[in-house]
């Protein structure tokens, strides 16, 4: 009973900095059970791959109760949670590149919801042009295009630090800078069903707008979608 309560009180310590104090986990190794749900509650979760899981019961519930035989990986891995579930954010190839998600991600955004984000003076002119922006969208309507140059292009030095790049792919999120400030940027991606939005990429987006909405974070928004999936 005393376990139980004391997850319950790191929940609700979660839910009271939640929109207050950006919360960033960082899962480096196995994690179940009552455990995993505070890392969920977060706003950033970063998993290292072939390390780090979690799960709220392990492969042998699955098989007692499903029959199914799955590997910890499989089941509450890194890529599992980068690419289908969407927990984990960023996945990490170890744990220094762990640690550098870390500081990039506490780079571009404020300690708390009473400050601005902070601003990084760089050497990109704000008034430059890039003629490649002219030609990068196809004049053929079905002809996909990476909206990734179009998002490099516009930022400071070319920079964009993309957030879920695994998950929802149809979406791109993620954080940059322009005149030194950070901007967030919600873009639909051709590349990927056309840009069209379905759930997951839907989800996605609403996420990473109501984290910039709480921490004074301007949206830069690229759109080109046919509509939704039906």
């Amino acid at each position: 009973i005393l376990s139980l309560d004391g997850f319950a009180d790191i929940f609700f310590h979660n839910q009271l900095a939640s929109g207050v104090v950006p919360q960033i986990t960082a899962s480096i190794g196995p994690s179940a059970g009552g455990a995993v749900y505070s890392p969920a509650m977060t706003d950033f979760v970063i998993m290292v791959d072939k390390l780090a899981t979690m799960f709220v019961t392990g492969p042998e519930v699955a098989k007692t109760v499903l029959g199914e035989e799955v590997s910890f990986d499989e089941l509450g891995g890194a890529m599992s949670h980068g690419k289908n579930s969407g927990v984990a954010h960023f996945v990490a190839k170890n744990e220094y590149q762990c640690m550098d998600y870390v500081k990039t991600l506490l780079s571009y955004i404020p300690q708390n919801n009473t400050e601005e984000p902070p601003v990084i003076p760089n050497d990109d002119d704000p008034n430059r042009l890039d003629n490649n922006l002219i030609t990068i969208v196809p004049e053929n309507l079905l002809q996909p295009y990476d909206m990734k140059e179009i998002i490099h292009s516009v930022l400071d030095n070319h920079v964009f630090f993309e957030v879920h790049e695994l998950f929802a792919t149809n979406i791109l999120v993620g954080f940059g800078r322009m005149n030194g400030r950070t901007v967030g940027v919600v873009a639909n991606q051709p590349m990927v069903l056309a840009g069209a939005l379905d759930i997951d990429s839907s989800n996605k987006a609403a996420r990473f707008i109501r984290f910039c909405d709480c921490y004074n974070i301007p949206i830069v928004s690229f759109v080109d979608t046919p509509g939704y999936m039906p």
